[in-house]
């Protein structure tokens, strides 16, 4: 092996890729999918919410279009868009940035995103699962009598609408609930001979950009939600606890089985495996996402 492919290699292992989530390509699919789930006064119910939040502009912006299905899509990919945007924090290791009107919070959450199981299955790191089920709570209207005024109730909703977007999607990423001992596959670097841009990475981000490229958006968009949902039933709905279990008992069929020149190497034939699995969590995801929402907000 050449002493520069080794350096590369050590380099990852040294400074180990702390991938995100499902890619933005994949959050847009899961919520394409829950888009059409939902009834028609959900749709508008979601689409005010949306635009009431500070960052609607922005959506519009990216997405090239003001329709409530794109925006809701768009959406989507917030939660991971705020960790490069200083005018959030990182709440636990930083002093909290300047309030942003509109908005409850704006710490980035970065454990709301994951949650990592040690040897005997017991929770060791992160909220994902605790975080659906609070999010979703905020969803429901006030009970009668409540203190809280409506301009709160709207603020908390709009908040809550994109981190429940993004978080339904990122449990059924199978290393999203994955191993502490490794972070998740943060810290597992592979070898991966079909992708030509990154042949060397961390197994997490392996996973995450499984469902296509980033920029997925608009007709190409539509036309993989539509494949999708031809190739895949709906699922049972369940609960959120049993999405996570789903996605642990996932892990042994998420890790190479094959060794490269150095790593664990991408094999023709798990990388056929690993993307029928990231296919249909991403439409089992995409269901229960919309009927999450529409049970919801018709309650």
């Amino acid at each position: 092996m050449s002493r520069f492919l080794i350096t590369l290699c050590f380099s990852f292992f040294l400074n180990p890729t702390q991938a995100y989530a499902w890619n933005a390509a994949g959050h847009r699919l899961v919520a394409s999918i829950a888009w059409q789930q939902l009834s028609a006064p959900s749709q508008d119910f979601i689409a005010a919410a949306l635009a009431r939040h500070p960052d609607y502009p922005r959506w519009v912006k990216k997405s090239h279009s003001t329709d409530p299905a794109e925006i809701f899509a768009e959406a989507s990919t917030w939660p991971d868009d705020i960790r490069n945007d200083p005018r959030f924090y990182n709440d636990g290791r930083e002093p909290a940035t300047a309030p942003i009107a509109g908005l409850p919070d704006n710490a980035r959450h970065k454990r709301w995103h994951y949650v990592d199981l040690d040897a005997q299955g017991e929770v060791h790191n992160g909220e994902i699962d605790v975080q659906i089920k609070r999010l979703s709570q905020l969803l429901r209207p006030p009970p009668t009598g409540s203190a809280l005024r409506s301009t709160q109730k709207n603020e908390q909703i709009s908040y809550a609408l994109p981190w429940l977007l993004h978080l339904v999607g990122d449990i059924h990423q199978p290393l999203h609930v994955g191993r502490n001992s490794d972070a998740g596959g943060n810290e597992v670097e592979i070898e991966n001979p079909f992708n030509k841009r990154l042949p060397f990475s961390s197994l997490h981000t392996f996973w995450d950009d499984l469902p296509g490229p980033p920029w997925l958006r608009g007709k190409r968009l539509a036309k993989n939600v539509a494949d999708l949902l031809d190739r895949y039933p709906a699922p049972e709905q369940g609960n959120v606890a049993q999405w996570r279990n789903e996605s642990h008992r996932l892990l042994d069929a998420a890790y190479p089985r094959e060794n490269g020149s150095l790593l664990p190497i991408v094999s023709e034939t798990f990388l056929k495996e690993a993307r029928e699995i990231a296919h249909r969590r991403i439409v089992e995801a995409g269901y229960r996402l919309g009927n999450l929402l529409e049970n919801t907000l018709t309650q």
